[in-house]
């Protein structure tokens, strides 16, 4: 982690951190760190597998190719349990904690590339914007947060890293004088990462937590009012202040298609009356904590 970084104009930000990273996986007493961690965990043989290497040869180069398999994307299982053994790490003190998040860094930069490349707008410099996400992505790292509403790890440190560093490019735009505004009404060819990594948390934070109860339904189910609200009861569920049947009496009912209360009240196994005795509680509640925050 002593390794000094490549001057600035010698290569990009993406660049130092592969640079960086090969020097990490070649340094041994990472390699035994590493595969201390796993082995503690109990994901050393997991890992192995999904790398195709041998436990005794575990290192940050093994547990990069079981996090980021084939395609390049987070997606397993193993993925999620190796991510929160790193976050929990990584909220830690010392250079394990500075090693564990600066792995988290380097499984989520093709993430972090795919929102530098969509942040990017007239006026600046690709790699001002990259340093500016990695920046944001590893302070998010280091805090280690691990939600505990339903959601994968990957796709909350990408929402996280999202919300730390828009404020930080706004500020930027103001003392430069350009238009925020402007910027965000012109989405990239293939949209808003914002916009779509936080449509794709609450579509699968909200399916883990059955709030949506019905997902073939039409377009209309994720319009921005329905996210803006699925979001709001993860949120009040995550704190405490809905239970998950409470969360589910409000999800089920406001939606494009609600479902009828006899349906919901056998659902729950409970009766129509006391279901919507339920739900009106569980609005009460979520409007007391709104007001109460506001």
């Amino acid at each position: 982690m002593d390794q000094p970084c490549p001057a600035r104009n010698v290569c990009g930000t993406f660049d130092r951190l592969d640079a960086e990273w090969a020097a990490l996986c070649a340094d041994a007493s990472v390699q035994a760190a590493v595969a201390d961690w796993l082995t503690a965990d109990h994901l050393a043989d997991d890992v192995a597998d999904a790398a195709g290497a041998w436990v005794r040869t575990l290192g940050p180069a093994q547990l990069l190719a079981a996090l980021r398999p084939r395609d390049g994307e987070l997606s397993d299982a193993l993925t999620d349990a190796v991510l929160r053994a790193l976050l929990r790490r990584a909220a830690g003190q010392g250079r394990p904690a500075v090693l564990a998040a600066r792995i988290i860094v380097q499984a989520m930069v093709p993430a972090a590339v795919r929102m530098a490349r969509r942040l990017v707008r007239q006026g600046r410099v690709f790699d001002d914007t990259s340093q500016a996400v990695v920046v944001a992505l590893y302070e998010v790292a280091r805090a280690g947060r691990i939600h505990t509403r339903p959601g994968r790890p990957a796709a909350n440190l990408t929402l996280d890293t999202l919300r730390r560093v828009l404020p930080d490019l706004a500020r930027e735009r103001e003392r430069l004088g350009d238009d925020l505004a402007a910027v965000e009404e012109c989405p990239g060819p293939d949209g808003d990462p914002g916009a779509r990594a936080h449509t794709q948390w609450v579509q699968s934070a909200a399916a883990a937590a059955q709030l949506a109860p019905a997902p073939d339904a039409g377009r209309e189910e994720w319009s921005q009012a329905r996210l803006e609200l699925l979001e709001l009861v993860l949120e009040a569920m995550e704190s405490g202040t809905l239970s998950p049947s409470e969360a589910r009496a409000i999800a089920w009912h406001h939606t494009a298609t609600p479902v009828p209360d006899v349906r919901a009240a056998r659902l729950a196994g409970t009766t129509p009356g006391a279901w919507q005795r339920h739900r009106s509680r569980a609005v009460h509640r979520l409007k007391s904590a709104v007001r109460t925050a506001a």
